[in-house]
């Protein structure tokens, strides 16, 4: 459907800005309740350097991009459900109609009685020489998305945050030759003393640059000059989210997440959020897509009873 035709069209019951596992789930939700949905992707996805998805049953080892392909297959089916390649850059309650007026990039407007917001964040990593042509491919975030892979092999763990020594001890389950790498921060003597007792390495000392070819890590060189031989580990990157989800004048919590009832609905009435939009607690595959289905069960209850008052 062009964009030209959808502006003549009324008001749509929901816009869901962004369309990864989050959105998608709750664009299918929501088009199955017959409800009129906008969803807005610009295929930005920040796992497009990700060569395989994990842990959500059925699509173990199934790529990002093709499982947001069969995603919008499916949604295709449902009469309902409009999806475009827009990006959203201005989100605005409109108070005399009660519906929000949604602006993209190309300066176009769309209107909307609801809004879910399911765009995920981006990933800064650490300054590190040859960091970013491994991250995807040996270096990962999520030991439970990637630990699999990485089953008994020497693995390195960069980490300078407060949970470095709690990552340590998750990658234990998949190897037992690690190395904790803090990049200058000191860890507390409890938790070397807990590490260093299940013989994991651990180093504050900066690294310097990391080696590998194709992707695959290789060797780890620290400032001093020490190489020490790695084939990959997991990082600790910044994560940078999306303006929209601060323009929005929602609640959030001390550690940045935005404040959502247990079915995603935030501190202001008629906007909704899923998925990474949320906090990284919800970056896993299968949790976003079922906080996109929570969001989007409660949501339509929401519309429901609006229109039986």
């Amino acid at each position: 459907m062009s964009a030209d035709r959808i502006r003549t069209n009324s008001i749509f019951d929901c816009a869901i800005i962004g369309g990864g596992p989050a959105g998608l789930s709750a664009a299918l939700v929501l088009g199955r309740a017959r409800r009129n949905i906008l969803l807005f992707d610009d295929n930005s996805n920040r796992n497009q350097v990700t060569h395989e998805s994990h842990g959500f049953i059925t699509r173990d080892g199934t790529s990002p991009s093709e499982f947001r392909k069969i995603g919008r297959q499916e949604l295709a089916t449902y009469p309902s459900i409009t999806s475009i390649a827009h990006t959203v850059t201005s989100i605005t309650f409109i108070e005399d109609g009660s519906y929000f007026n949604v602006v993209t990039k190309d300066e176009q407007t769309f209107h909307a009685k609801k809004i879910l917001l399911a765009v995920g964040f981006k990933e800064s990593l650490p300054s590190i020489e040859g960091i970013s042509t491994l991250y995807g491919k040996s270096l990962f975030n999520c030991p439970y998305c990637d630990g699999w892979e990485l089953r008994d092999q020497p693995l390195i763990i960069i980490n300078d945050s407060e949970h470095a020594a709690h990552l340590a001890k998750i990658v234990f389950n998949w190897s037992k030759d690690l190395v904790l790498a803090t990049n200058g921060t000191e860890i507390s003597s409890e938790n070397r003393a807990l590490l260093e007792n299940k013989g994991i390495t651990i180093t504050t000392e900066k690294i310097r640059r990391l080696h590998g070819e194709y992707g695959q890590l290789s060797e780890v060189e620290f400032e001093s000059g020490v190489i020490i031989k790695r084939s990959g580990g997991f990082v600790n990157p910044t994560f940078l989210f999306n303006p929209l989800r601060d323009e929005l004048g929602c609640d959030f919590t001390e550690s940045g997440a935005l404040v959502v009832d247990e079915f995603g609905r935030t501190s202001k009435e008629h906007i909704y959020a899923a998925g990474d939009a949320i906090s990284p607690a919800y970056s896993q595959l299968i949790v976003s897509a079922a906080s996109g289905n929570k969001a989007a069960v409660a949501l339509n209850a929401d519309l429901t009873n609006e229109e039986f008052q």
